[in-house]
């Protein structure tokens, strides 16, 4: 039996002799078979707590791991739960959205869809807007939260292996290195928990699909009454100006991405970018790892709750950071200038306008989980400035000129375009220009209006005439046929 030395440290488990490696695997496996009891100073000599009933709660905690991280799929199914576990409350259960909200909404969406019809050519989508309460708006939003932060879910993933393969020591090389696509696993499982926490957090508080800028429900559009309610109780309004204001917002969302289907994938590999210089904080997931109860089943989710991720440190991070801020503002931006024109018929419509774009910019309390959770802010920090210049491209060129903005990934207007919007009107004419001038040369051609050519001649590859200086008929005489390109030959200098 080993025993515990004089100098062990229980935040230093290394030091001082170890116990040999068949004590350790004799010690795990009398646990995992629930058959003895690991000699206590073993167990301490690790770190571990010497409680049989609390040891084989945490071995069957690990051991649910790891097999989650042999089945990937297990670990987003068990996220989505958790997602929905925290939307639905206390009560395990939600209300179904009454007939009287579902009214409410169905005729705000009708009203919004007639006003918008007013303000652009974007035309509605042909689908029935829906009433979500939080689990579905759970249930229906998680697939697109899972694509979309499917690129940090693997740079946590590769940032574990990376800090396994650094921090161990070299006799545990060989074994890391085996261990590779079981670590992969278990990141995806890690990420897969904080995520299902997010989103549910997230249900707390959003207003639609659309809410956060993205069309997290493709091809589809509705409000969450539950949030709506909650949303309205600081205004001395009508659940129906709020619903039709809110509805104008959602379907102004659901027009762009349905005339603009790139836009979507735009985001997407705008997040992308941003996750591939997400960083994993080593020290943060020591602490996790000390938070965590084997007693409590909950305890490794409450662990997580404040995120294992660090701020953007680097250049390029930061880069990608303004790019994607810089195009969820452009999105915020085009809704803002749409629905305020189409409002302008509600007499609440500049204070609802001003909330939203306040809710928008500044993180509340859920934003601020949902980043810390998965490193990922969705806040368009520039919505005034983007705001501004579609604006101002509808004064110069009208709702048309403000529309075409999106007819082309190329036309995005850049972070610096959002300082000179006269500037990106007046490169875009510039380009026009360019554009149709290409185009009128490329008819010319087509039409055949370059087969003419000047001074009496057939064509640029023709012979002219015998009279032509420097001519003659060519090695075939009279008989060459016309335009045939053939260059006549020299016989010397011209005098």
């Amino acid at each position: 039996m080993a025993s515990t030395p004089e100098n062990w440290d229980a935040a230093d488990p290394s030091g001082g002799d170890s116990p040999s490696f068949e004590e350790i695997a004799r010690a795990l496996q009398g646990i995992m078979s629930g058959q003895g009891d690991a000699d206590p100073e073993v167990l301490r000599s690790l770190g571990l707590p010497t409680d049989p009933a609390v040891l084989r709660g945490m071995m069957q905690q690990a051991q649910s791991m790891f097999t989650s991280a042999a089945d990937p799929e297990s670990s987003w199914a068990q996220a989505r739960e958790t997602a929905r576990s925290l939307a639905a409350g206390t009560g395990g259960a939600e209300a179904a959205a009454s007939d009287a909200e579902r009214s409410g909404v169905d005729q705000a969406f009708r009203l919004a869809s007639l006003w918008l019809d007013e303000t652009t050519a974007f035309e509605s989508l042909p689908v029935q807007p829906r009433v979500y309460t939080r689990t579905q708006w759970v249930e229906a939003s998680f697939g697109t939260f899972r694509e979309m932060t499917a690129p940090i879910a693997a740079s946590v993933s590769a940032a574990m292996k990376s800090a396994f393969e650094t921090q161990a020591p070299p006799e545990m090389a060989a074994m890391i290195s085996g261990a590779s696509a079981m670590l992969d696993g278990v990141g995806q499982s890690l990420f897969a928990l904080q995520l299902g926490q997010a989103v549910g957090t997230l249900a707390g508080s959003v207003l639609s699909t659309g809410d956060v800028g993205v069309p997290l429900v493709k091809g589809s559009l509705g409000l969450v009454p539950r949030n709506v309610a909650a949303f309205a109780e600081g205004f001395d309004l009508s659940a129906d100006e709020i619903n039709i204001y809110l509805a104008l917002r959602e379907e102004a969302h659901a027009r762009l991405f349905h005339r603009a289907p790139w836009l979507r994938a735009h985001v997407l590999r705008a997040v992308a970018d941003f996750a591939a210089g997400i960083e994993i904080d080593p020290s943060r997931m020591e602490e996790v790892a000390r938070q965590i109860d084997p007693s409590a089943p909950g305890s490794f989710e409450e662990a997580l709750g404040e995120g294992l991720f660090q701020p953007a440190t680097t250049p390029a991070q930061a880069e990608a950071l303004t790019r994607l801020e810089t195009l969820l503002a452009l999105i915020e931006g085009w809704v803002d200038v749409v629905v305020n024109a189409s409002a302008a018929r509600l007499p609440s419509a500049a204070m609802l306008a001003e909330t939203i774009r306040r809710r928008r910019v500044t993180q509340g309390p859920t934003e601020q989980a949902f980043a810390g959770l998965v490193g990922l802010e969705l806040r368009p920090r520039r919505l005034r400035d983007a705001a501004a210049l579609f604006h101002f491209i509808e004064a110069e060129g009208g709702s048309e000129a403000r529309d075409a903005v999106w007819a082309h990934p190329d036309l995005l207007p850049s972070p610096a375009d959002l300082d000179d919007p006269a500037g990106y009107t007046s490169r875009q004419r510039e380009r026009a220009a360019a554009d149709a001038d290409v185009d009128a040369e490329l008819e010319k051609l087509l039409s055949g209006g370059y087969d003419t050519a000047p001074d009496g001649q057939d064509g640029p590859g023709g012979r002219g005439g015998d009279d032509a200086p420097g001519g003659s008929a060519g090695p075939r005489g009279d008989e060459e046929s016309p335009g045939s390109g053939e260059k006549p030959a020299e016989d010397g200098p011209r005098p």
